[in-house]
């Protein structure tokens, strides 16, 4: 058995310690775990001027783990990272044409990042290897790698969703994108609608077999979360913030900042809240967690002070000289402080408009009091919602429903949020970061047989 290969667009540094956990980095931890010996490839995060040629990689050994990372040049950057994969991928893939911006150098840009990637990776390579490739930054690399002779089994994810063939095709390119990905063995994606949507449009371009398409959900490590949730709670962070609520409820949100996520709807579900359920005035606090991301782009910006707009007319119509309603920070928590406060709160708010999954209505499940959980209102468009339906679902464009869930999550009785706690705390304990990588690599080990046999 070859060594697991793992290429994602960016490589975490092991050495930063606090540096931002996102799905994929939790996900992957566990496989890495239990392997004997594995490599990750990607882009280090820096830029540099080329010199002529492709980079050489640095090697950085940890454990079991060799880092194998490269720079793009500013140019790459702009037009593979910002323009094509953030700027036409993204918001093509949560469903939003009207943000793309497509441009056929960026295209081109995005092809050549890919091919870079192949040819500096190839070397790397041994027999017996199996390569794991991760997200939309990637869709054209496994074919880049047949395209060089690269045998070994190669199997996708992606980690965002997949939008069905009547939006995708208003890509320019998304027949080439297409033909490039049927060089994967496995394709997995988040839930089956994405599978169906992948699929759907795979077969529009020719591909034969369903089989390859794999709804693959991934999870989080819910015993380790739960234990730093626990700890947390008895640190200064939580008492600090316990102490300032004054024993009232707090309702908590969690997300990076992207229009993807639903905040400015979810602020305008909060302020129904308060216009509708005037018994909550003064009684109820709301934390929002929204460290800024892609500040450099504009959309970003114009949704940042956006936020800030609609958050100062919420505090300033409701609130009073002691209370504010929202509580608003653009910087980053760490994450064991971030799961103490997740057990400190009454009500987990996740309303994503898009999302692959959301890892954060599961972190909120894990890090409850088994005995005194709190209540979870999730949007029914995020992929965790199939598994996590004992949740209060919500349509995340309506501020009623968003209200109505907040006071019925504010007004539960003890017993009514233990019972659906233990519910969703079964399915997060079933579906983990072990679970999927374990399913997801046992299906590419499966193909690559099948094809030998």
């Amino acid at each position: 058995m070859g060594r697991l290969v793992i290429v994602s667009n960016r490589v975490p540094d092991p050495r930063e310690r606090n540096q931002p956990a996102g799905g994929l980095a939790i996900g992957l931890a566990d496989a890495l775990r239990t392997e004997p010996s594995s490599l990750w490839f990607g882009w280090s995060g820096h830029q540099a001027e080329s010199r002529g040629g492709d980079p050489a990689p640095s090697l950085d050994t940890h454990g079991k783990v060799t880092y194998a990372t490269v720079p793009l040049t500013p140019a790459q950057h702009r037009g593979y990272y910002q323009k094509f994969s953030n700027g036409i991928l993204w918001p093509l893939c949560h469903y939003r044409l009207g943000l793309m911006d497509y441009g056929r150098a960026d295209w081109h840009q995005y092809l050549d990042v890919n091919r870079m990637f192949a040819r500096v990776l190839k070397p790397l390579l041994k027999p017996g290897d199996v390569i794991w490739v991760h997200d939309y930054h990637l869709f054209p690399l496994g074919q880049a790698l047949r395209e060089l002779g690269v045998t070994n089994p190669i199997g996708f994810f992606l980690h965002i969703p997949f939008p069905p063939w009547s939006l995708f095709r208003a890509l320019p390119c998304a027949a080439d994108i297409l033909r490039d990905m049927q060089a994967y063995d496995v394709m997995g994606v988040q839930t089956e609608e994405d599978a169906q949507n992948l699929w759907e449009c795979l077969h529009v371009e020719g591909m034969n077999d369903p089989s390859r398409v794999v709804a693959c959900p991934i999870g989080i490590d819910p015993v380790s979360f739960g234990e730093d949730a626990r700890e947390a709670f008895g640190g200064p962070e939580v008492r600090r913030l316990r102490e300032s609520l004054h024993d009232e409820p707090l309702i908590i949100g969690a997300d990076r900042l992207d229009y993807s996520k639903g905040l400015e709807e979810r602020f305008l579900g909060y302020e129904r809240l308060l216009i509708r359920y005037p018994e909550h005035h003064r009684h109820v606090t709301y934390l929002q967690v929204a460290p800024v991301s892609r500040g450099e782009v504009e959309e970003y910006r114009l949704l940042r002070r956006q936020l800030d707009e609609t958050i100062g007319r919420i505090n300033g119509a409701f609130a009073e000289y002691d209370w504010t309603p929202i509580r608003y920070l653009t910087r980053p928590v760490p994450r064991q402080t971030l799961a103490g406060f997740y057990r400190l709160a009454d009500v987990g708010l996740v309303t994503p408009l898009r999302d692959g999954m959301n890892l954060v209505a599961k972190e909120y499940v894990a890090a409850q009091d088994p005995e005194d959980p709190g209540a979870l209102v999730l949007s029914h468009l995020a992929g965790a919602a199939p598994e996590l339906s004992e949740a209060l679902l919500v349509n995340p464009h309506d501020a009623d429903e968003i209200a109505d869930a907040l006071h019925l999550a504010l007004t539960m009785k003890r017993e009514d949020r233990k019972k659906r706690w233990d519910a969703l705390n079964v399915e997060v304990r079933n579906t983990t970061a072990g679970t999927w990588a374990r399913d997801f690599l046992a299906m590419l080990y499966k193909s690559q047989k099948t094809e030998s046999a």
